[in-house]
């Protein structure tokens, strides 16, 4: 069986980001590139350099950053078909250039309900095909491939002859990449001969006749409006003649999203070489990355669901039960792949019947420190607190828990009172070891939270008050109050805590309690390295 790569174009930088809620900081911009670098994966489309300074920035900066060698990914930016667009774009590639690893993408409407937009220019076919000539030849002048989209592709319609035309141009230009995009997300393999996959062999067929000695990429770029952008992605690459597939990891992307890269890559990784296939299709990329790849995109762009498929929360956690023992003996036993070649590890729910060691794997995973003889009590406390969930909870509930459980200070009564020379303060509960009532006061200028503040330092003595606040978060005299405290350390770190009652005053102490115990969590059950 012949064998076939699978490039992978990584769009996340550019249309991942075009959706709402998903953009990032210049920092996490140069991060995220390399760890797709890392990951090797073949070509990083970073961004659109005309849109503003900092989108040039980002592209030039990621260029000059992650392009070291002619082995390392091609960095690809996004332009209008304009003269002043193809200088700009070409500029923000220079520190490519020299290594053979830049790409200019550019793109001109098919679809007539998108041409529309453009008056009567999208009228003029001719005018159209020309432009794509001309401003094509500008840029492979510049020592950049290019690789054109005609947008809209899968809804070209009656168009099929004007898209032959403009691909025709736009490779007797210098273009060597042609993407062929489901813009809308609607494809879909029962539209039979009007599927854009089936457009593309035919106009892949009519290049390859008319230009035999030029060596073409097909890519397909497909939206996930109707679920279909895998199926779609995959179908251009066995059943027609893409070599590029182009995507966002977690699928992120412009309104329901690109096909996810991750899964993408997984599923050539899986069914590529299957005996009904005509060859071996596989990608070069260093699927042990996905997870962290994934895992960042969560993090800083959009939060990925728990059950996402692959590299999701619960894509390799299980309830501890009857599959435990089978997965830990074969972790392939339920699942369908091994996590671990992800980067990823697989993990079992916490429940009733789960013991210290697990409480202590999940807890010092998280980055606390669990020790071997407080691992059982820890446990029990974790499954009294949660003893109505039978199904188990999730790690964040643990840590949560596993935090509750570490507070210095638990109080469940508040008594104070004011004077003029005297402020005092009765709480009951736990407080740094001690488990009764206590009573603390202060005589001079200040407050029961005052006092309560003295009390606490003499634990904790670099704790110094940032600032305090307190607000009404509802209307009307019965409203409840939150306080907000801000504590420093001796190293100028800061704990926030907050806290509700309806009496203003114990708000603030609440707070002040949650800002001390997050301190001295912080610094006395966080593992260091």
């Amino acid at each position: 069986m012949q064998s076939r790569q699978i490039k992978i174009f990584d769009t996340t930088l550019r249309d991942g980001q075009q959706c709402p809620g998903a953009g990032m900081s210049f920092e996490n911009n140069i991060e995220y590139a390399k760890l797709a670098a890392k990951a090797n994966i073949d070509i990083i489309e970073v961004g659109f350099p005309s849109a503003s300074k900092l989108d040039y920035m980002i592209v030039h900066s990621v260029a000059k950053e992650v392009v070291e060698n002619k082995t390392s990914p091609i960095i690809a930016a996004l332009c209008q078909l304009r003269e002043n667009q193809i200088a700009t774009t070409v500029r923000s590639l220079e520190p490519a250039i020299k290594y053979g690893r830049a790409r200019l993408h550019t793109y001109v409407p098919v679809d007539s309900q998108l041409m529309s937009a453009l008056g009567d220019y999208g009228k003029n076919f001719s005018q159209i095909i020309k432009d794509v000539y001309n401003y094509i030849k500008i840029a492979t002048q510049a020592d950049v491939e290019v690789e054109f989209s005609p947008e809209g592709y899968s809804r070209m319609g009656e168009h099929f002859n004007f898209v032959t035309d403009l691909i025709r141009a736009a490779i007797d230009a210098g273009a060597t990449i042609i993407n062929c995009p489901d813009t809308i997300g609607g494809a879909c393999k029962l539209q039979g001969r009007e599927y854009f996959v089936e457009k593309m062999n035919d106009h892949a067929k009519i290049i390859e006749k008319e230009f035999p000695n030029k060596k073409i990429t097909w890519s397909a770029h497909c939206h996930n409006d109707f679920g279909l952008a895998l199926e779609n992605s995959i179908n251009a690459v066995i059943y027609g003649p893409a070599t590029q597939i182009e995507g966002c990891f977690n699928g992120i992307g412009e309104r329901a999203g690109n096909v996810s890269l991750e899964q993408t890559i997984m599923f050539l990784k899986k069914f590529g070489a299957c005996e009904n296939n005509k060859m071996h299709y596989y990608t070069n990329v260093k699927i042990e990355h996905l997870q962290a790849i994934s895992d960042f995109v969560s993090i800083n762009m959009l939060q990925r669901q728990p059950h996402w498929p692959i590299t999701g929360e619960n894509a390799a956690k299980h309830s501890s039960g009857g599959h435990t023992n089978a997965i830990i003996k074969n972790p392939l036993s339920y699942q369908p792949f091994d996590p671990n070649e992800i980067g990823k590890k697989i993990s079992f729910l916490f429940g009733p019947f789960s013991g210290g060691n697990h409480a202590k794997d999940i807890i010092e995973e998280f980055g606390y420190i669990c020790r071997e003889e407080e691992k059982a009590n820890i446990a029990q406390f974790i499954k009294d607190f949660h003893s109505d969930r039978r199904k188990g909870i999730t790690d964040s509930e643990l840590i949560s828990t596993y935090i509750e459980y570490r507070k210095p200070i638990k109080i469940h009564n508040f008594n104070y009172a004011k004077s003029d020379n005297n402020n005092s303060i009765e709480i009951e509960g736990d407080f740094f070891g001690e488990n009764k009532k206590f009573y603390f006061t202060h005589s001079q200028d200040g407050s029961v939270y005052t006092a309560l503040y003295n009390a606490i330092v003499k634990f904790i003595p670099d704790m110094k008050i940032g600032r305090y606040s307190s607000q009404s978060i509802e209307k009307g005299v019965n409203a409840i109050n939150r306080s907000k405290t801000m504590i420093e350390d001796q190293d100028n770190k800061i704990y926030t805590g907050i806290g509700e009652d309806f009496d203003i005053e114990i708000s603030a102490l609440k707070s002040l309690i949650d800002a001390a115990n997050h301190m001295y969590i912080r610094r006395t059950y966080v593992k260091t390295n």
